[in-house]
Order: C-alpha cells, then sequence, then structure tokens
C-alpha cells in the first residue's frame, strides 16, 4: 500500500497560529491582548497609590488602606478608650480593619474590571 506524504503527521490550523483565526487578525490579537496586559499591569501598579478610608464605631476608629491592602493608617478616638472594655474596642479595630480590606478588594475589582470588560480572569484577583 503506497503511503500518502504528510498524511498522519500531525495537522494544521492555518494562519491563525493554532487559535482557529485567519492570519491577519493573529497579529492584531496579540497586539490587543499585550496592551491590555500592560494597563492591567499599570493598574495594578497604580492601586499602591489609591486609598480607601473606613470607620467602625460610628466613627471612633478610622482606618486607611492602599489598593494594594497595606494599613497606612488608624485613628482611634481617645473617647473609646475604655481600660474597663478592652475588648470592644478591639471588636472596633477588627472590624474597621476588615471593612478596610474589602473596600480595597473593591478598588481593586473595579480598576480591573474596567480593563477587562467584567471578565473573571482566575488568579487576577
Amino acid at each position: 500500500m503506497a503511503k500518502r506524504k504528510g498524511q498522519g503527521k500531525g495537522f494544521s490550523l492555518g494562519g491563525g497560529g493554532g487559535l482557529g483565526l485567519p492570519g491577519g487578525m493573529k497579529g492584531g490579537l496579540a497586539a490587543q491582548l499585550q496592551a491590555m496586559q500592560q494597563q492591567m499591569a499599570d493598574a495594578q501598579e497604580s492601586l499602591g497609590d489609591e486609598t480607601v478610608e473606613v470607620t467602625a464605631g460610628g466613627g471612633a476608629i478610622k482606618v486607611v488602606m492602599t489598593g494594594h491592602q497595606k494599613l497606612v493608617s488608624m485613628t482611634i478616638d481617645p473617647e473609646v478608650v475604655d481600660p474597663d472594655d478592652v475588648e470592644m474596642l478591639q471588636d472596633l479595630i477588627v472590624a474597621a480593619i476588615n471593612e478596610a480590606v474589602e473596600a480595597s478588594q473593591n478598588l481593586a475589582a473595579d480598576k480591573m474590571g474596567s480593563i477587562t470588560g467584567g471578565l473573571n480572569i482566575p488568579g487576577l484577583f
């Protein structure tokens, strides 16, 4: 039986670089993806310069956190410091920090979501 040249040796998807796209679209898609990647890197870096501010206990505790979830400052109203009720102060601090972390995560999600068009990319946030 005669062998046919090229048969059984794999396959080709044409000029789309394995994406099943016409050859002319490959470069444009790669450029778009590269631009999006750069925008995401820039946005991620800029999150370090942005802050969120939250309060707990009716303003008794104020926490400022960056978009990278780094605690910048915490202000405690002296009137809330009661040596007989340290547990309440601890609870307020925990609540304020947790709220700041959530606000920081929302800031990052909003910033990245504007770039990705709402795509949920695993591991991005």
